[in-house]
């Protein structure tokens, strides 16, 4: 008896993969983990942040991590889009791969933040100074 199979296509803003049998899918949305197998039935979701898996034809696990994404599924087909996605059969190696990436975002973020905070007292210092100048009666240039 054949096993059942689905094509799962990945799409990020700067690759797309393909894989034309996939057995099953493993992934988490914000009711919990779920998985699809072939003839599952129209489905739609968000993911969260972490690893999802699926099962190709062959038997290997792929291990996909991901910053969150979009899930749909119709017609046998599965496609996942998301910002970025990490892809590897070794699970102890791509769920470093996040940890890494989730430090480096959280890094990044800290330092947007940072700027955001330095510019928005710049704004503010500058507007108490122009009030400041308007209520002395001195132009603003």
């Amino acid at each position: 008896m054949a096993v059942k199979t689905f094509r799962l296509q990945l799409f990020s803003a700067t690759e797309q993969k393909t894989f034309e049998a996939a057995t099953s899918f493993v992934g988490e949305d914000a009711s919990g983990s779920f998985g699809i197998l072939a003839g599952h039935v129209r489905m739609i979701t968000s993911l969260l942040f972490g690893l999802s898996r699926f099962r190709l034809e062959d038997g290997d696990w792929q291990y996909l991590a991901l910053p969150g994404g979009v899930l749909y599924f119709l017609d046998n087909q599965l496609q996942i889009y998301t910002r970025r996605f990490l892809l590897d059969r070794d699970y102890a190696r791509v769920a470093e791969r996040l940890q890494a990436q989730l430090v480096a975002e959280e890094e990044s973020l800290r330092d947007m933040k940072e700027s955001l905070r330095k510019m928005e007292e710049s704004v503010l210092r500058r507007l108490w100074e122009a009030e400041r100048r308007s209520s002395t009666g001195s132009e603003i240039r």
